[in-house]
Protein backbone atom coordinates (compact mmCIF):
# COMPACT_ATOMS: atom_id res chain seq x y z
CA UNK A 1 0.00 0.00 0.00
CA UNK A 2 0.80 3.67 -0.98
CA UNK A 3 0.02 6.79 1.04
CA UNK A 4 -1.43 9.29 -1.69
CA UNK A 5 -2.08 12.94 -1.28
CA UNK A 6 -3.83 13.30 -4.44
CA UNK A 7 -3.71 12.09 -8.11
CA UNK A 8 -4.71 14.79 -10.67
CA UNK A 9 -4.39 15.78 -14.36
CA UNK A 10 -2.49 18.95 -15.60
CA UNK A 11 0.01 19.96 -17.91
CA UNK A 12 3.35 19.34 -16.60
CA UNK A 13 4.64 22.74 -15.10
CA UNK A 14 8.65 21.84 -14.85
CA UNK A 15 11.27 20.17 -16.52
CA UNK A 16 12.36 19.81 -20.35
CA UNK A 17 8.66 18.19 -20.64
CA UNK A 18 6.80 21.47 -19.94
CA UNK A 19 3.15 21.86 -21.29
CA UNK A 20 2.77 18.49 -21.41
CA UNK A 21 -0.63 17.03 -20.15
CA UNK A 22 0.69 14.36 -17.64
CA UNK A 23 -1.21 12.60 -14.56
CA UNK A 24 0.26 13.30 -10.93
CA UNK A 25 0.52 10.87 -8.43
CA UNK A 26 1.51 13.11 -5.41
CA UNK A 27 3.17 10.58 -2.84
CA UNK A 28 2.42 11.53 0.97
CA UNK A 29 5.59 12.36 3.44
CA UNK A 30 8.85 14.09 3.23
CA UNK A 31 12.06 14.50 5.01
CA UNK A 32 13.07 17.78 4.16
CA UNK A 33 11.53 20.79 5.43
CA UNK A 34 12.73 23.15 2.27
CA UNK A 35 12.31 27.00 3.43
CA UNK A 36 10.74 27.51 -0.09
CA UNK A 37 8.22 24.36 -0.33
CA UNK A 38 5.47 24.88 -1.70
CA UNK A 39 3.59 21.53 -0.77
CA UNK A 40 3.95 21.20 3.08
CA UNK A 41 -0.03 19.95 2.70
CA UNK A 42 1.46 16.41 1.48
CA UNK A 43 3.25 16.27 4.45
CA UNK A 44 0.96 14.33 6.36
CA UNK A 45 -2.43 12.50 5.57
CA UNK A 46 -3.75 11.40 2.35
CA UNK A 47 -5.27 7.99 1.30
CA UNK A 48 -3.61 4.47 1.64
CA UNK A 49 -4.01 2.40 -2.25
CA UNK A 50 -2.81 -0.65 -3.79
CA UNK A 51 -0.27 0.02 -7.13
CA UNK A 52 -3.13 -1.61 -8.97
CA UNK A 53 -5.75 1.19 -7.61
CA UNK A 54 -3.42 3.66 -8.30
CA UNK A 55 -2.84 2.38 -12.08
CA UNK A 56 -6.66 2.08 -12.80
CA UNK A 57 -6.96 5.91 -11.77
CA UNK A 58 -4.37 7.13 -14.04
CA UNK A 59 -5.39 4.84 -16.54
CA UNK A 60 -8.92 7.29 -16.57
CA UNK A 61 -6.74 9.91 -18.44
CA UNK A 62 -5.61 10.07 -22.18
CA UNK A 63 -2.22 10.59 -21.77
CA UNK A 64 1.20 8.83 -21.75
CA UNK A 65 2.98 11.45 -19.56
CA UNK A 66 2.92 10.30 -15.48
CA UNK A 67 4.69 12.01 -12.91
CA UNK A 68 5.50 10.36 -9.86
CA UNK A 69 5.82 13.61 -7.11
CA UNK A 70 5.80 14.38 -3.33
CA UNK A 71 6.52 15.29 -0.98
CA UNK A 72 9.43 12.84 -1.61
CA UNK A 73 7.84 10.04 -3.18
CA UNK A 74 10.94 8.12 -2.65
CA UNK A 75 10.54 8.13 1.10
CA UNK A 76 8.04 4.95 0.27
CA UNK A 77 9.83 2.11 -0.33
CA UNK A 78 6.93 1.04 -2.50
CA UNK A 79 7.14 4.30 -4.78
CA UNK A 80 10.13 1.83 -6.57
CA UNK A 81 7.49 -1.02 -7.32
CA UNK A 82 4.95 1.47 -8.50
CA UNK A 83 7.39 3.76 -11.02
CA UNK A 84 8.04 -0.49 -12.22
CA UNK A 85 4.36 -0.79 -12.56
CA UNK A 86 4.07 2.53 -14.69
CA UNK A 87 6.68 1.65 -16.81
CA UNK A 88 5.37 -2.18 -17.85
CA UNK A 89 2.03 -0.04 -18.36
CA UNK A 90 4.16 1.66 -21.55
CA UNK A 91 3.90 5.20 -19.81
CA UNK A 92 6.44 7.49 -20.42
CA UNK A 93 7.29 8.04 -16.42
CA UNK A 94 9.35 11.00 -14.68
CA UNK A 95 10.04 10.58 -10.87
CA UNK A 96 10.85 14.26 -9.24
CA UNK A 97 12.99 13.45 -6.10
CA UNK A 98 14.94 15.58 -3.75
CA UNK A 99 17.99 13.70 -4.55
CA UNK A 100 18.15 12.90 -0.68
CA UNK A 101 16.89 9.21 -0.62
CA UNK A 102 19.14 6.91 -2.70
CA UNK A 103 17.82 6.15 -6.15
CA UNK A 104 20.08 2.80 -7.55
CA UNK A 105 16.84 1.17 -7.27
CA UNK A 106 14.68 3.41 -10.11
CA UNK A 107 13.83 1.57 -12.88
CA UNK A 108 16.34 3.12 -15.54
CA UNK A 109 13.39 3.52 -17.79
CA UNK A 110 12.37 6.51 -15.84
CA UNK A 111 13.58 10.00 -16.07
CA UNK A 112 14.74 11.40 -12.88
CA UNK A 113 14.42 15.25 -12.26
CA UNK A 114 16.51 15.19 -9.05
CA UNK A 115 16.78 18.77 -6.72
CA UNK A 116 20.43 19.48 -5.54
CA UNK A 117 18.88 21.73 -2.75
CA UNK A 118 21.12 25.05 -2.32
CA UNK A 119 21.97 26.40 0.78
CA UNK A 120 18.74 29.02 0.52
CA UNK A 121 16.77 25.60 1.40
CA UNK A 122 17.93 25.14 4.31
CA UNK A 123 18.49 21.44 3.73
CA UNK A 124 21.84 21.25 1.48
CA UNK A 125 23.48 19.26 4.11
CA UNK A 126 21.12 16.69 2.66
CA UNK A 127 22.36 16.31 -0.92
CA UNK A 128 23.08 12.62 -1.85
CA UNK A 129 25.79 13.46 -4.19
CA UNK A 130 26.06 9.63 -4.87
CA UNK A 131 22.95 9.47 -6.94
CA UNK A 132 24.88 11.70 -9.36
CA UNK A 133 25.94 7.99 -10.91
CA UNK A 134 22.41 7.03 -11.15
CA UNK A 135 21.70 10.09 -13.77
CA UNK A 136 21.99 10.08 -17.44
CA UNK A 137 21.52 12.27 -20.04
CA UNK A 138 17.82 11.67 -19.98
CA UNK A 139 17.91 12.99 -16.95
CA UNK A 140 17.92 16.66 -15.10
CA UNK A 141 18.89 17.73 -11.83
CA UNK A 142 17.18 21.25 -10.80
CA UNK A 143 18.51 24.11 -8.98
CA UNK A 144 15.66 26.16 -7.36
CA UNK A 145 17.37 30.00 -6.48
CA UNK A 146 16.24 32.37 -3.83
CA UNK A 147 18.92 34.82 -4.44
CA UNK A 148 22.82 35.55 -5.23
CA UNK A 149 24.35 33.50 -2.81
CA UNK A 150 22.34 30.40 -4.05
CA UNK A 151 23.38 31.17 -7.51
CA UNK A 152 26.69 31.55 -6.87
CA UNK A 153 27.02 28.12 -5.15
CA UNK A 154 24.79 26.59 -7.81
CA UNK A 155 27.87 27.72 -10.53
CA UNK A 156 30.08 26.11 -8.36
CA UNK A 157 28.08 22.83 -8.71
CA UNK A 158 27.75 22.70 -11.99
CA UNK A 159 31.80 23.10 -12.44
CA UNK A 160 32.85 20.61 -9.42
CA UNK A 161 30.32 17.59 -11.00
CA UNK A 162 30.53 18.74 -14.52
CA UNK A 163 26.89 18.21 -14.75
CA UNK A 164 26.17 19.53 -18.32
CA UNK A 165 28.43 16.15 -19.20
CA UNK A 166 26.07 13.89 -17.31
CA UNK A 167 22.35 14.93 -18.15
CA UNK A 168 20.40 18.40 -18.50
CA UNK A 169 20.61 21.42 -16.11
CA UNK A 170 17.61 23.41 -14.88
CA UNK A 171 17.78 26.44 -12.93
CA UNK A 172 14.26 28.10 -11.62
CA UNK A 173 13.73 30.82 -9.48
CA UNK A 174 11.75 30.93 -6.66
CA UNK A 175 8.55 33.30 -7.26
CA UNK A 176 8.64 36.14 -4.41
CA UNK A 177 12.41 35.65 -3.52
CA UNK A 178 13.98 35.39 -6.88
CA UNK A 179 13.51 38.23 -9.93
CA UNK A 180 13.17 35.74 -12.85
CA UNK A 181 14.09 38.48 -15.52
CA UNK A 182 17.39 38.88 -13.22
CA UNK A 183 18.15 34.89 -13.05
CA UNK A 184 17.46 34.83 -16.99
CA UNK A 185 20.11 37.48 -17.57
CA UNK A 186 22.69 36.22 -15.32
CA UNK A 187 22.18 32.97 -17.11
CA UNK A 188 22.88 35.19 -20.83
CA UNK A 189 25.93 37.19 -18.98
CA UNK A 190 27.74 33.70 -17.43
CA UNK A 191 27.18 31.71 -20.77
CA UNK A 192 25.73 28.94 -18.63
CA UNK A 193 25.00 25.66 -20.01
CA UNK A 194 21.50 25.27 -18.19
CA UNK A 195 17.40 25.84 -19.16
CA UNK A 196 16.16 28.55 -17.39
CA UNK A 197 12.54 27.14 -16.36
CA UNK A 198 9.65 28.93 -14.57
CA UNK A 199 6.78 26.95 -12.92
CA UNK A 200 4.22 27.33 -15.68
CA UNK A 201 1.22 25.78 -13.49
CA UNK A 202 1.79 29.01 -10.87
CA UNK A 203 1.75 31.09 -13.76
CA UNK A 204 -1.93 29.95 -15.36
CA UNK A 205 -3.61 28.74 -11.80
CA UNK A 206 -0.93 30.38 -8.92
CA UNK A 207 -0.52 28.23 -5.98
CA UNK A 208 -4.07 26.46 -6.65
CA UNK A 209 -3.14 22.57 -4.96
CA UNK A 210 -3.99 19.93 -8.16
CA UNK A 211 -2.45 22.13 -10.61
Amino acid sequence: MIRITEIFYSLQGESNSVGLPTVFIRLTGCPLRCSYCDTAYAFQGGEKMTVEDIIMEVARYDTCYVTVTGGEPMAQGECVELLDSLVDKGYSVSLETSGAIDLEQVNTSVVKVMDIKVPGSQEDHRNRYENLAYLTKKDQVKFVIGDEQDYEWSKEQIAKYKLPERCEVLFSPIMGRQDPTELANKILRDQLPVRFQMQLHKILWGDAPGK
